[in-house]
Parts: C-alpha cells; sequence; structure tokens
C-alpha cells in the first residue's frame, strides 16, 4: 500500500473516477471551464475539514469576516505589485444589467486590498492590534492552464484566507510563526505529510517581503502547494494609508500578513489516503464513520432478530456521537453494499448475522487493511472509539513513511534528474544565486519548491552548488508541480 501504490489506472483517470463515483464533486460537466459542483457527500467531507481550521483558528484568536465578493478597479490597483501578478486572471464585471459600470469590478482573487482598505478606516491605535482575521469564501482567477478538479480551478469555493494587522515588524513575524503552526498542525490531523519551504523570490506571493509554501506529494509524483503563509510588510498599508498611532505618540504604517489553504487539502485527502477501490477517510473527519450491513439468513424470525440487533447498535452508536448509517437496503446484496461504502471510504464497517445474534456480538471491519474482529455488544461504543483511533493512526503512519521515503538529499543536477523524473523531491546544495537556481530547473527538470525553513551549517559544510561549483549556503527543493 502507501501514497505511491499503484492505484490501478492512471492518477488523473483515478482521481476523476473516485469523486464521480463517490459523489464527492461533479467536474466538467458544469458549462464553465473550470468550475465545479460539490456533491452532498463531498460537501460534507469539506464541511469537517473547515470546522477543523475553523477550531483551530477561533483557538488562537483570530475572529472569523465575510468581505464582499466585488473589488473595485481603483482600489484593487492601489497596489502595484500585486496587481501586476494577478492582472491576468482576473474576472471583470463591467455592467450593471445593460448599463455600463463608471468602475469596473473585479471578481475577488484574494482579499488583500480590499481588506487594507477596511483596515484604514478600522484601525488607529496599537492598542487596536493585533487584529487576526479569517473568511471561508470562493475567489476566482483565469486559470489558463490545463485545470483539474480540486486542483487547478476558475472558482476556488473553499479558500480560507486569513489577514492579520500588527504594529512592529517583529509581530508580524511572529505571527507568521503562529500561522506555521497551525498550518501543520491542521495538515498532520487530517494525516497529509508536507515539506515547508521559503519560496524563492521570484516565486512569491505578489507584494509579500517572503512566502512560505506547504507541499506535498501526489501519486503521481508531482507536487501541490497546499497552503501558504505571507508576510506582506508594509506594501498594502502604505499604499492605503494603515496609519497606527504608536505608544511613543508617533505615527506608523502597519505590518501585515496573510496566509490561505483552498480545496487543494480535500484533493490531497482523498488522493494520498486513497486506493484503487475508492476513498479512505479518516476515521475522525469521514461523513459516515460507521456503516451497518444486516446479513440476510434463515428464516423471517431470525432475519427480524437480525434487523432489531441492527437497529439498536445504530442507536447506540448514535447516541454516543458516532456518525453512523444502517444500510437496510433491499435492493442490494451484502457484497454490493460492501463495495459501495467502501469507495465512499468509510473507517469501519459492522456487519451482523445469524451468527452474531446468537453470539451477542457483532463484527467489525477496517476499511484500510480489511481486518476483522468480533466485539461484544456490551464492548461496542469503547471499543468503535479505539479502533477508530487505532485506523487514523495507522492510514497517517503510511502515508508519513511512503511521503519520507520521496524526499532525497543529492549532491548532482543528474542525480536530481532522475530522482525529480521518478517523482521525488529532492534537497540540492545551492550559492544561494538566482542564475544558479533557474539553471538548475533546466538540468533537473523540475521546478524549484525553496528552500528549508531551518537548515543548519553543517548540513551544507563542504558542500558545493553543482552549477558553479561555489560554496553552498543552503539548499534547494526541486520537483515536478502542478
Amino acid at each position: 500500500m502507501g501514497i505511491y501504490r499503484d492505484l490501478g489506472r492512471d492518477f488523473d483517470e483515478w482521481l476523476d473516477w473516485v469523486v464521480r463515483e463517490a459523489e464527492v464533486y461533479d467536474y466538467g460537466r458544469y458549462p464553465i471551464k473550470g468550475m465545479g459542483v460539490w456533491l452532498p457527500y463531498g460537501f460534507k467531507i469539506r464541511k469537517h475539514v473547515i470546522e477543523l481550521m475553523r477550531n483551530l483558528l477561533d483557538s488562537t484568536g483570530h475572529e472569523e469576516i465575510l468581505l464582499p465578493l466585488l473589488i473595485p478597479d481603483n482600489i484593487l490597483a492601489k497596489e502595484s505589485e500585486h496587481v501586476r501578478g494577478f492582472e491576468d486572471q482576473v474576472y471583470w464585471v463591467t455592467h450593471g444589467g445593460l448599463t455600463p459600470l463608471e468602475v469596473k469590478l473585479a471578481l475577488r482573487p484574494t482579499s488583500e486590498t480590499p481588506l487594507s482598505y477596511l483596515e484604514s478606516l478600522w484601525i488607529k491605535s496599537y492598542r487596536q492590534l493585533p487584529k487576526k482575521y479569517y473568511q471561508f469564501v470562493s475567489v476566482f482567477r483565469y486559470e489558463t492552464a490545463a485545470t483539474r478538479a480540486m486542483i487547478r480551478v476558475r472558482e476556488v469555493t473553499t479558500f480560507k484566507e486569513a489577514h492579520t494587522l500588527h504594529s512592529t515588524y517583529e509581530d508580524s513575524e511572529r505571527q507568521v510563526a503562529e500561522a506555521i503552526e497551525v498550518y501543520s498542525k491542521f495538515f498532520r490531523e487530517l494525516g497529509i505529510p508536507f515539506v515547508i519551504s521559503k519560496r524563492p523570490e521570484w516565486d512569491k506571493f505578489p507584494g509579500a517581503i517572503y512566502t512560505i509554501a506547504f507541499d506535498t506529494l501526489m501519486p503521481d509524483g508531482r507536487t501541490l502547494q497546499i497552503g501558504t503563509v505571507h508576510n506582506l510588510g508594509r506594501s498594502f498599508t502604505i499604499a492605503f494609508n494603515v496609519w497606527i498611532h504608536m505608544p511613543d505618540g508617533s505615527m506608523d504604517y502597519g505590518w501585515q500578513t496573510s496566509y490561505g489553504i483552498s480545496e487543494r487539502v480535500i484533493a490531497s485527502l482523498i488522493s494520498i489516503h486513497g486506493d484503487a477501490v475508492g476513498l479512505r477517510l479518516p476515521f475522525r473527519y469521514a461523513p459516515v464513520q460507521v456503516v451497518i450491513v444486516p446479513i440476510p439468513a434463515g428464516p423471517e424470525e431470525v432475519w427480524k432478530e437480525v434487523t432489531s440487533l441492527c437497529n439498536g447498535v445504530a442507536e447506540e452508536l448514535r447516541a454516543r456521537g458516532v456518525r453512523v448509517v444502517l444500510d437496510d437496503r433491499e435492493d442490494m446484496t451484502p457484497g454490493d453494499k460492501f463495495y459501495y461504502w467502501e469507495r465512499r471510504g468509510v473507517p469501519l464497517r459492522i456487519e451482523v448475522g445469524p451468527r452474531e445474534v446468537r453470539s451477542g456480538s457483532v463484527t467489525v471491519v477496517r476499511r484500510d487493511d480489511r481486518s476483522r474482529v468480533s466485539v461484544r455488544l456490551g464492548e461496542l461504543a469503547k471499543a468503535i472509539e479505539a479502533i477508530g483511533e487505532e485506523y487514523d493512526k495507522a492510514i497517517k503512519t503510511e502515508a508519513l513513511e511512503a511521503f519520507g521515503k520521496r524526499v532525497l538529499r543529492v549532491s548532482s543536477t543528474s542525480e536530481a534528474e532522475r530522482a525529480v523524473a521518478d517523482g521525488y523531491i529532492v534537497e540540492m546544495p545551492w550559492c544561494g544565486r538566482i542564475s544558479c537556481a533557474t539553471e538548475a530547473e533546466i538540468r533537473v527538470g523540475g521546478k524549484a519548491l525553496g528552500t528549508p525553513l531551518k537548515t543548519a551549517e553543517r548540513e551544507v559544510e563542504g558542500l558545493h552548488c553543482p552549477v558553479c561549483g561555489d560554496r553552498a549556503r543552503t539548499l534547494m527543493r526541486f520537483s515536478k508541480r502542478y
């Protein structure tokens, strides 16, 4: 098994198949390219993932807001470097009905500009800071590259953007560290392995001092950016006159950070844990944690005992807060039901037949390894909780171990080229010159992800940049990228 197992089909084909067959996401049939539809089952997955992030943000003093979708052109244009970064991706509204608008309106590509404008009205004193806002919204970007379900879309429907304002650079740096910790907890909880890199200067967020990125590795050997954290410095506060009254009585511009995730998190969750049969969702975040399947056999009175026991088990588990479904459909065989719920990634299955009725127990089957265990009825609720925890630990460990084997440290561009072609993330000595990094991208056949957040001097001691031969100052990561 493992996240780099053979899914039994091409990964692109597998992803399209699994989101369709598991009724997660309808993609490619809505008559606008790059826009998908969340189906009820997928929307429940999305809900649990969002709630996890919402809880993490709320617990660290963030406040949820909701900004307008439309941004006036004169507001968006105030920060020139930011606009240049998005100018070829913006959707514009130019008419209200049949009437041309005096100022054209952008569909939100991100919210640094409108929030900075509002902060210039809301925030006046250091006593009001820090301010930590976030929202879950749609953003729109006119992707010209090939679109992919949840991975590269034109309407990002699950965009969590956080925006913070601080009185000092030092406090903005503290906020960056907090954001990195929040995201690390989030991805670890979902069992999504990652590397954290400081993006190269040419690949940072428009207007930022620097960008930190979280990347995971998909089953096709390409990295997917699943989260970013930006120290925005004072680019936007200067552009929008966000003046702060400081403790010494002076006036100065505030400092900002921003950080975001999208439905790429759910694409990663599906792809990293899934297998050739379908989804394998974490127990804690699965829309259905347990499915109960009656096994018909024997005379009618026995069948009544089976269904009665199934109903009792379902009621007991629901009372304990377990998300459970009793599949008592009469037009499907037990085997068809097994496959139906395995495809949807339900972590645990409870089978109840005449044998279980006689023994006063049920059979619990895990989705990951299909191991089976008989559990006495009086111990069921506690056992389900324990088995669910074991299941989550197992799929997280599997994903982490598989990912760890796919991050390699190399010393030459030829080694890097072979490894990147085979679907690895490589770390290669780098002198720090942009010209060497861009040349390395050509030789390696991959993109520069950035440098590790912390590289000890001893890690590069005696190493040399394989492009120019000069002493290495750090490491640069390369991979194929989405």
